[in-house]
């Protein structure tokens, strides 16, 4: 019973402190390109409604990250509500957008949301290429087997697209892909992404350092 509770134990550490990521994948930007310090930037989040907590969140991450680099931008839940666009074409929506001095819109897609199976192998499968020589390595291995045999890990993968539009001449200025696992919650999910767009959109030099 020790032994299966120190097993236990070790299992519950080990999915703990299994890796949590927020990283870009790839990223895309028009040759003339450009974000000005006055471009007032509408943030968008397209996500299904059962993630309306992740889309929110999502929105204001990318908001409040924007505004921290000294462009003006704001949250589309926010201004215009959950549904304003749904039933519009694009002509509407881009004089809705217009219409609030907004220049560029950048969007936030969830792609696909997935959950991935992996069996993570105990401390007994080390590499033991010459066990059969020795007394302890043999030793080690299968008892190590026996005790902490391993374990199957589920991970909740997103896989996020988003893209900059120009509003005056309809053209996707930038666009970028990322890959999200098992962020604890929304909001440190959302804060993350923003974090990587805001980053790689001052590496491709559209946007600059607030001053």
């Amino acid at each position: 019973m020790k032994r299966l509770g120190l097993l236990m134990v070790g299992i519950a550490l080990a999915a703990l402190s299994a890796c949590t990521s927020t990283k870009l994948t790839s990223s895309w930007k028009a040759d003339d390109a450009q974000l000005k310090k006055g471009d007032k930037v509408v943030v968008m989040a397209l996500l299904p409604e059962k993630e309306r907590p992740l889309r929110v969140a999502m929105e204001n991450s990318m908001v409040e990250a924007m505004k921290k680099q000294g462009y003006a931008a704001v949250s589309s839940m926010q201004v215009y509500g959950p549904e304003a666009f749904k039933k519009s074409d694009e002509n509407a929506v881009v004089s809705k957008l217009r219409d609030g001095d907004a220049s560029k819109v950048l969007t936030i897609v969830l792609l696909d949301k997935a959950r991935e199976k992996t069996y993570v192998r105990g401390t007994g499968y080390g590499p033991y290429p010459f066990y059969y020589g020795r007394f302890w390595p043999y030793y080690s291995m299968w008892y190590g087997r026996m005790y902490d045999p391993g374990y199957y890990r589920t991970d909740t993968k997103y896989f996020w697209e988003s893209n900059l539009y120009d509003l005056n001449d309809r053209k996707l200025l930038y666009s970028a892909q990322a890959q999200s696992v098992d962020p604890p919650t929304a909001m440190r999910q959302a804060y993350l992404y923003s974090q990587q767009v805001v980053k790689d959109l001052k590496k491709q030099q559209l946007i600059s350092q607030a001053s």
